[in-house]
């Protein structure tokens, strides 16, 4: 839906006055924090659930459903249903696991802004509200081998947490999973709405199969179709290939699908 250079939502907004139009919820999924998401929120006059930090939290507007939500806690404008361990506790169990380890780890909490504005290639503003997380933590290896960083994920599993790599860092957290946050979704908008509604998702397949793979139709974006020999492929045969990338295949994806 975005641009990956400029952020700009223009190729996408036929597509979002549509669904506007005919009031279908858009709920975004990201491995952004809260803090991060707000100003696209705001951009779009977003009033839906949205996910963020990979699953670590569903979050939403408060009124939203008519109906109670299993394990939602109020957290400031919005009700919160947390399915990641606390941001603290995450925090907590890296620089412990990994000393236990042997390793060194830089995270976002040994940083201030300046140092992840660097590292990520951010303005320092938009690295302050990266840095404002909830769930899941940033790192990279500051000393380590590929033993002891097997080390390390062993240990982390142990202990009931996660170890993953990204494009330019680690994350480390316990219990974020997109899918599980996106059924959790899907099940309350039927269960408010009592009707079998069709729950599309749309992204990147390397980054969003994980819960690409819990919707009733994916769309690959830029992609080719993936449900025969990859195994990482999403298991049902309702997914869709758009080769064209970024916001101008999310808006013909959506138009097609709605159309």
């Amino acid at each position: 839906m975005l641009d990956p250079r400029t952020g700009s939502i223009a190729e996408a907004e036929e597509a979002l006055s549509e669904l506007d139009r005919r009031r279908i919820p858009l709920v975004l999924v990201t491995s952004r924090t809260r803090d991060e998401i707000e100003p696209l929120r705001r951009k779009l006059g977003h009033g839906h659930p949205f996910i963020t930090e990979s699953g670590g939290g569903i979050f939403f507007p408060d009124g939203y459903f008519n109906l109670k939500i299993p394990g939602a806690r109020r957290s400031g404008r919005y009700l919160c249903v947390a399915m990641g361990r606390p941001y603290e506790e995450v925090c907590a169990a890296l620089d412990d696991i990994a000393g236990e380890s042997g390793v060194g780890v830089a995270g976002f909490h040994h940083m201030g802004s300046r140092e992840v504005a660097e590292n990520m290639g951010l303005r320092p503003r938009d690295a302050e509200l990266a840095r404002s997380r909830e769930f899941d933590e940033p790192f990279f290896f500051t000393s380590a081998n590929e033993q002891a960083i097997a080390s390390f994920v062993a240990a982390a599993k142990e202990r009931g947490f996660d170890v993953r790599p990204g494009q330019t860092f680690w994350h480390f957290s316990s219990g974020c999973d997109a899918a599980r946050a996106v059924r959790l979704v899907t099940k309350l908008f039927r269960d408010a709405t009592r009707i079998k509604l069709r729950a599309v998702g749309i992204g990147p397949a390397a980054e969003d199969l994980p819960w690409l793979r819990a919707v009733d139709h994916a769309v690959l974006l830029g992609g080719s179709r993936t449900d025969s020999e990859d195994p990482d492929a999403i298991q049902h045969g309702n997914d869709t290939p758009n080769k064209t990338p970024g916001p101008t295949g999310w808006n013909t994806s959506i138009l097609n699908i709605i159309s």
